[in-house]
């Protein structure tokens, strides 16, 4: 079946302008609202709870472990919701709970709102993986998982201009000034997610915004990336039924337990970096007010170095390959900072440059790789979740690996982040390396026995490096 060029350009952009700047809003929106807990720190928050600095990174903690809870489940759910309501319907709750976080009075109320806020948020991002899964093709997915992403870093450079502004709201009553911080951008989340409804399709086949011809050519866009014998015989099975035995199969997989194992390294070093940039800055020297202004720089340049990386893997259609090199600059950052004193300020800042871009250029091509590498829409479900709860369980590493007690050289956290990295890129290469086998097991015609599965055991269905 040959498709039209030109017509899939269109389609393409078509998506592209309808749906990617709502899920950057998104991503905008939860990174902003986990992490701006950071900013309030910054302004006497842990003073004005009457916390300790222990009881601060309990409650960093345990919204990992209701955010890690609730992936899989929201995973499972959303194709029988319609992402259409699901994705904003989860949106506007953590809005609304983010704007309670400033309501809190004591420690108890942090600790309790926090892990109603990782509830509310968790299904978000495996929710979204799953969705671009069904709209693009497989070679079109880093791209898109690269742009969706630059909402993480973009959040980091507005959230210091957004936390300044804020806070000059100053006391009122009895809201201290670093409530406004989550307030106000708990209010915009909720805004953003009531819009969203209106915008997102539910799939390429009742997109509006397409023409009948167009909806028609998006979905054998679709069948043609599956297995041949798939495409061939018209069965993309669209209305897969739910059956276990593909939840099964997403969690015995032994590629998403590598990706996600590698994944959990990396998120180490960018939920401690979202968490603790501008108590670092603070500590070389600057004001609050300056920290958090100097914190937007690193992120601006992580956000085109991500899209960038993006392409060029979407291009060269291969992903742990592209990781094991955008690895590095992270690694070197913090070998860099890790073992220099506060003298070199200016050497540890030019550090904090490579983590950034290493660090989230690296997160697209995991994403995508996952999900490329899974077919079956529970089974793809399943793995997107898994791995994605794997992999934040790093949220409990990184939120105690920053105490206060080590300022201002931080060089245990940084070394922890480190060695995670190193780890990290090990697992990638083992990825790599079993993706390769699979391949070549195939050839071999040792799965010969899934012809006809139409799934990612098929031997028509090639795995990516």
């Amino acid at each position: 079946m040959a498709l039209d060029p030109a017509l899939t350009q269109k389609i393409l952009l078509k998506l592209d302008f309808r749906i990617l700047p709502v899920f950057i809003l998104f991503f905008f929106c939860s990174f902003l609202d986990r992490t701006n807990v950071g900013n309030a720190k910054t302004y006497k928050l842990e003073a004005d709870l009457k916390m300790t600095d222990h009881q601060y990174d309990t409650g960093l903690a345990i919204y990992y472990v209701a955010y890690i809870a609730s992936e899989i489940p929201s995973n499972l759910v959303l194709k029988k919701v319609s992402p259409k309501i699901w994705l904003p319907a989860l949106t506007v709750t953590w809005g609304i709970v983010t704007m309670c976080l400033g309501f809190v009075r004591n420690y108890a109320g942090f600790l309790a709102v926090r892990a109603i806020l990782g509830l509310t948020e968790g299904g978000l991002l495996p929710g979204m993986v799953l969705y671009l899964s069904g709209i693009y093709v497989r070679g079109e997915m880093a791209l898109r998982l690269g742009i969706l992403y630059t909402g993480a870093p973009l959040s980091g450079a507005v959230g210091g201009f957004l936390a300044r502004g804020l806070t000059t709201i100053g006391q009122r009553g009895n809201q201290a000034k670093w409530s406004w911080i989550f307030i106000i951008e708990g209010l915009l989340t909720i805004v953003i997610g009531t819009v969203s409804y209106f915008i997102l399709p539910n799939s390429v086949e009742t997109a509006s915004f397409l023409k009948p011809n167009e909806r028609i050519h998006a979905r054998n866009r679709l069948r043609l990336d599956m297995p041949t014998r798939r495409a061939q015989d018209h069965n993309e099975d669209i209305y897969e039924p739910f059956a276990w035995s593909e939840v099964i199969r997403g969690l015995t997989s032994p590629s998403t337990w590598l990706s996600a194992s590698a994944y959990c390294g990396i998120l180490v070093g960018l939920y401690s970096f979202g968490l603790f940039l501008p108590t670092i800055i603070v500590e070389l020297g600057y004001t609050a007010n300056q920290a958090q202004l100097w914190s937007v720089i690193p992120y601006a340049v992580a956000s085109v170095i991500t899209v960038t990386i993006a392409i060029v893997s979407d291009r060269l259609k291969i992903r742990g390959i592209i990781i094991l090199f955008t690895l590095i600059p992270a690694i070197i950052g913090y070998a860099v900072i890790a073992n220099i004193g506060t003298v070199h300020s200016k050497v540890k800042y030019g550090m904090t440059f490579l983590m950034s871009t290493g660090l989230y250029a690296s997160v697209p091509c995991m994403l995508g790789w996952n999900s490329n590498n899974s077919a079956g829409h529970y089974k793809r479900a399943t793995t997107a979740a898994l791995q994605l709860s794997i992999a934040n369980s790093g949220g409990f590493v990184a939120t105690f690996i920053y105490p206060n007690k080590d300022k201002p050289l931080f060089h245990s956290g940084h070394t922890v982040v480190l060695s995670l990295l190193v780890f990290a890129w090990f697992m990638v290469a083992l990825n790599v390396l079993y993706c390769w086998k699979v391949n070549r097991d195939k050839i071999n015609g040792k799965y010969d026995k899934f012809i006809g599965y139409a799934d990612d055991r098929d031997p028509d269905f090639v795995m990516i490096l």
